[in-house]
Order: structure tokens, then C-alpha cells, then sequence
């Protein structure tokens, strides 16, 4: 098993059992542990993992961070861990920063077996920084930052390579956090800034204002745009160069296509279909074998199952009006949830709930 599909078993662990976790202690054996054992360190042997590791800080004694990772009889990682259910955003890592400017560590990690963030003292030598330069979540594995976490590995290890990347793996997550921050209620200065470029007016409060809601809804809508145009552009096969109206292809997922689906020459599935089905299936192949991923269209809706059972249904698409919905089962009661969608790639938004729905049949996933 490669390092990445390391993340990914242990990130379906973390999605099957995260509810049975209720103490710090049980967090640390069902994911920090696996965690550190995923990066190749042995847990077991002191030379290379240190529980409850013990540096005296001016008057302060026998306070312990609970693991560091070794690399040549010297700490090189410390590891602070918090309950799965705690809240990192109200966490204080003080113990973290106090430990680093008295260890050889340059690389402190604030985890809830969950959440993974990552420090260093990018701004002060020797100081931890406040803000973490990476974080990295379980729940929402991104595959982008897997090979930047593969370099914290034993075998692949290199501090200077990995401080070198971390200014730029910093700053360019809190650019993303700022405009994430923009697209949910734009700053005065932001919104001046695009008005100034389209209106020719004088730019007065009433006008700002204005354009906060205008601004707001075009980077929405253009997101939302440029990610429904590549899934299309991945969607699309190469077309036939005497084919004159233009038409894009279909993948074929005929293969996934229900024996026990109904033949009816009113059924049609549409390119929409198809596409939601794709994306539906990428979700899940990272905690299932993609070939238990079953359709059965129908005249109503897209039924998408698993292992083609109609009692484990992972979800619906109702995509024949204008307005497309998504059908969820991801509740107690197995009960359809239909949720307002306005693009296909939205459906990325609730890959968590389908993960938890295939979970909930499968006890043996991976």
C-alpha cells in the first residue's frame, strides 16, 4: 500500500468511527497513532516515537507534549493532540510553543485526530509561528496536499526541502482563506476594487454598497461556471473530426448500467445523468470498489446503488426540470432527503454524506 492510500484507508477509518470517539486518549489510539504509523514512524520504538515527551521550560517543569517523532537522537516533530469532538479553532497550542524554542523541532503539529495542522517559525527564527502553514483534513482528504504530507514520511524526510516549501504552502493557504472569506461578504476594499474597473461613475457609499451583492454573485457564478466547464472538458471524449453539429460524447458507463433496470423507451438517460453518476462514483472509489456502484434509470429519477440493491440506495438524481435535485439517504431512517442543486459539480459539496451512506451498509469497507 503506497503512502496515499495510507490517507485514504485511514480517512475512511475516521469517517466509520469518528462518532464512537468520545476521550482524547481513545483519539489518540484510533487516529493520531495510525496517523504517525501511516508516515512510517514506529510508534513502539523510542529511538523513533516519544510519548509524552518532556522538556523543562524556564520555571515550568514536567509539563509533556504527547508525541515526538525523532530523527537522529533529536526531536524533529512534535505532535499536541485534542479530543476528535474539540474545536482546533479554540485550542491554544501553548504547550506546542513553548516546547519549540527549547527542542531541536522545527515542525509542530495541533491535531483532533481529524484536523492536522502544521507549524513552523517561518516569521521568527526559532519561534513557532501563530498561524499554521498547512492543514489537512481526514474528513476531506484534498489528493493536492498528500504529496507535501508524504515528505514528513521516515523514509522520505528531508527538513530543509520541507521548510522550504513552507512558506509557500503558508501563504498561499491564507490567500485561499481570504478569498474564501470574500466570496461570503466582500471587503469594502475588494469591492471597490472591481467596481472601479467596470463603473465609470464616482464610486460614492450607496454604489459600494451596490456592488457588494454584485460582486458577491459574480464570483460565485463564475466559480461555479469554470468548475462545471472542466468537469465537462474531463467528462468529454475526443470528438470525430467529421462530426459537423458539434456534439460532445457521452462517456460510457453502460457497464455500471442495472440487468434489473427497466426497459422502457420512455427512459432516456441524459449527459446531466451521466456526469452526476461520474462524480458520484469518483466520491466513492476512494473507500469502495467503483464496480459496486450500480445505476438504475428510471422515468422519474437516477437511481444510483450499491452492489445494485434497491435497500442500499446511495443517493437519487432528479435532473428532467429545470430545477435539479439531489437525493440523499444518509439519515437513521434511510429516508430520501431531497436537496435543490444548481450544478452537477455541487454534488461534491456532499461527499461526506455519501461516504457515510455507503459506510452505513458496508461495515466491511475499507
Amino acid at each position: 500500500m503506497d503512502f496515499s492510500e495510507k490517507i485514504q484507508a485511514l480517512s475512511a477509518k475516521v469517517l466509520k468511527s469518528i462518532d464512537l470517539i468520545q476521550t482524547e486518549e481513545a483519539t489518540k489510539q484510533a487516529f493520531v497513532i495510525p496517523f504517525i504509523l501511516a508516515l512510517d514512524y514506529d510508534v513502539y520504538d523510542p529511538a523513533e516515537v516519544i510519548p509524552e515527551f518532556s522538556a523543562d521550560v524556564g520555571t515550568k517543569k514536567g509539563e509533556k507534549v504527547d508525541y515526538a517523532i525523532m530523527r537522529e537522537g533529536k526531536s524533529a516533530i512534535l505532535l499536541e493532540c485534542k479530543w476528535c469532538g474539540a474545536d482546533l479553532n479554540k485550542e491554544h497550542a501553548s504547550q506546542l510553543y513553548r516546547y519549540f524554542s527549547v527542542t531541536e523541532s522545527r515542525i509542530a503539529i495541533l491535531t483532533n485526530g481529524v484536523k492536522f495542522r502544521f507549524y513552523t517559525d517561518l516569521e521568527k527564527p526559532n519561534q513557532m509561528d501563530s498561524r499554521p502553514f498547512l492543514e489537512f483534513d481526514l474528513l476531506n482528504p484534498q489528493e493536492s496536499l498528500i504529496p507535501e504530507l508524504k515528505k514528513l514520511s521516515k523514509p522520505h524526510f528531508d527538513l530543509n526541502e520541507f521548510i522550504s516549501v513552507a512558506a509557500e504552502l503558508k501563504y498561499t493557504r491564507e490567500i485561499k482563506l481570504i478569498l474564501a472569506n470574500q466570496l461570503v461578504k466582500p471587503s469594502e476594499d475588494f469591492t471597490k476594487f472591481f467596481a472601479s474597473q467596470v463603473y465609470s461613475g464616482r464610486i460614492t457609499q450607496n454604489v459600494l454598497e451596490q456592488f457588494q451583492g454584485i460582486t458577491e454573485r459574480a464570483l460565485k457564478q463564475f466559480i461555479s461556471e469554470e468548475i462545471s466547464q472542466r468537469l465537462k472538458s474531463v467528462l468529454e471524449k475526443d470528438k470525430d473530426q467529421d462530426d459537423t453539429d458539434s456534439e460532445k460524447t457521452l462517456p460510457d458507463i453502460s457497464q455500471y448500467r442495472s440487468p434489473k433496470q427497466r426497459d422502457d423507451e420512455r427512459i432516456e438517460t441524459t449527459s446531466e445523468e451521466v456526469e452526476g453518476f461520474v462524480v458520484v462514483r469518483n466520491i466513492l472509489k476512494r473507500i469502495i470498489e467503483p464496480n459496486r456502484i450500480i445505476y438504475r434509470d428510471t422515468i422519474s429519477y437516477f437511481n444510483i446503488l450499491l452492489d445494485d440493491n434497491r435497500r442500499k440506495p446511495v443517493c437519487r438524481l432528479y435532473f428532467g426540470t429545470s430545477q435539479k435535485y439531489l437525493a440523499l439517504f444518509d439519515n437513521p431512517e434511510k429516508k430520501e432527503e431531497k436537496i435543490p442543486i444548481n450544478t452537477i459539480s455541487e454534488i461534491n459539496q456532499f461527499a461526506k454524506r455519501l461516504k457515510t451512506t455507503v459506510l452505513s451498509y458496508d461495515e466491511n469497507t475499507n
